[in-house]
């Protein structure tokens, strides 16, 4: 996505830097807007990331493949975020 000309913000709390960007700990610690939290984490585990984008006013979560979560996207939703679940960003922005 980056080669694309998105600005990709790395959150993993096992790694520090990513493609040799600073990478964070959480969703929470970013300092800039994001508009989208794309989200590459266990089905069981991607209700709290989906929280964090709700918490700092991302426009919308994109759950990955695999990654399914219907009571985090309801709450997405109800908060008025953009939802989308178990499919690829990198596969839908290749069909565009």
């Amino acid at each position: 996505m980056k080669r694309a000309g998105y600005k990709v913000i790395a959150v993993n709390p096992n790694v520090t830097e990513v493609f040799g960007e600073k990478a964070y700990a959480s969703v929470a610690e970013v300092s800039e807007p994001i508009d989208l939290v794309d989200i590459f984490r266990r089905s069981e585990e991607a209700g709290k990331a989906v929280d964090e984008a709700i918490a700092i006013g991302a426009k919308g979560i994109w759950l990955q493949e695999g990654v399914i979560d219907y009571a985090a996207a309801e709450r997405a939703r109800l908060a008025g975020l953009l939802v989308v679940m178990d499919r690829c960003l990198l596969k839908e922005h290749m069909r565009r």
